[in-house]
């Protein structure tokens, strides 16, 4: 059989269950001579009519039952178990036939159909913790976020310090009210901040039900039209960076109104909290920066979101941090 035709050099090892995840098990062990890892074909249940075509899989070897028997003739020296959770009765029988043997048995779960955040495995006094979703900012990322944050954030409030004063007269000069408005958003775990901005409306809506800024919002003063469009209103969020409340980067903070909303109409939306809010985020570089009118536009904004905090690192928030600038000046989506 030319699928059982092996380096010598090679370990012979079989698959169980054919799946995703087992057949880039398998490209890997042909891409990779290093791994000295020769996979001799799988063992699945189903009928090869019933199996997802792919030229390159190696053949079916039979039914998962019939792995031991295999084993031993052929003297299999790495068992990979490839098969979903939901098989457990099926992997202990297998695991059972297996002490037989002298193989050395993995489980590959497909973690990938978790649609994992930060996804790691751990050891807890011998018990094997796999992350599923986890927050990338724990031991040494945490102080990471939290250093550059404070410096960022301390080098910007003393440059902007003379034009953040200029905006509070222009504020008082234009029209009624105080300079800072303050809104309860969602933070870290999903528990309650306050956020500050610049005032750029004549109402201080905080309530059960917040609109959302629409163009040509008649609430939004002159002045504050000019705060918006340049995100000049957003500057005082520096201040909840030194807090400890928020992050120069990290998903947009929505009012808590909105965040009640939209948690039950799209899935995954209150991940978002697992890391603090920021000032800018992947978000709004890529385009989904101010209003929010329709579910897809805000779905796709929560995708970058997630897609953040899976991708996490110090270069990925100087890069937004840039870009960010380019965005503002050349960016029409936000009034």
């Amino acid at each position: 059989m030319a699928g059982l035709v092996l380096r010598r050099w090679s370990s012979r090892a079989v698959i169980v269950g054919l799946s995703d995840i087992s057949r880039k098990l398998t490209h890997q062990f042909k891409r990779n001579p290093l791994l000295r890892v020769g996979c001799m074909g799988f063992f699945d249940d189903r009928w090869s009519e019933r199996l997802p075509e792919d030229k390159q899989c190696q053949p079916r070897l039979g039914s998962i039952a019939a792995t031991a028997a295999f084993v031993k003739a052929y003297n299999v020296q790495h068992i990979y178990i490839a098969l979903p959770l939901s098989a457990q009765p099926r992997i202990l029988a297998l695991l059972d036939d297996l002490r037989d043997t002298t193989a050395s048995i993995y489980f590959v779960p497909d973690l990938a159909s978790f649609d994992l955040i930060q996804a790691n495995i751990s050891i807890i006094d011998g018990i094997p913790i796999v992350a599923v979703c986890e927050s990338p900012f724990v031991g040494i990322n945490s102080i990471i976020k939290r250093v550059s944050d404070v410096i960022i954030s301390l080098l910007i409030l003393l440059v902007i310090s003379p034009l953040m004063l200029l905006i509070a007269v222009g504020i008082k000069l234009t029209s009624r009210g105080p300079v800072l408005f303050k809104q309860r958003r969602y933070g870290l775990d999903g528990k309650e901040i306050v956020v500050y901005k610049f005032r750029s409306m004549t109402v201080m809506e905080d309530d059960e039900q917040v609109n959302q800024a629409t163009r040509n919002d008649p609430r939004i003063t002159r002045f504050g039209s000019f705060l918006r469009k340049t995100s000049l209103d957003e500057l005082p969020q520096f201040i909840n960076v030194l807090q400890g409340g928020m992050s120069v980067v990290g998903p947009r903070p929505h009012a808590v109104s909105h965040n009640e909303m939209y948690r039950s109409l799209i899935k995954g939306y209150m991940i978002r909290h697992k890391v603090k809010p920021g000032i800018t985020g992947w978000a709004q570089i890529n385009g989904f920066r101010g209003e929010t009118d329709t579910l897809e536009k805000m779905q796709a904004r929560i995708d970058y979101d997630l897609d953040y905090l899976r991708n996490w690192s110090l270069f990925l928030d100087l890069l937004i941090i840039f870009k960010t600038i380019n965005v503002v000046i050349e960016d029409k989506n936000a009034y």
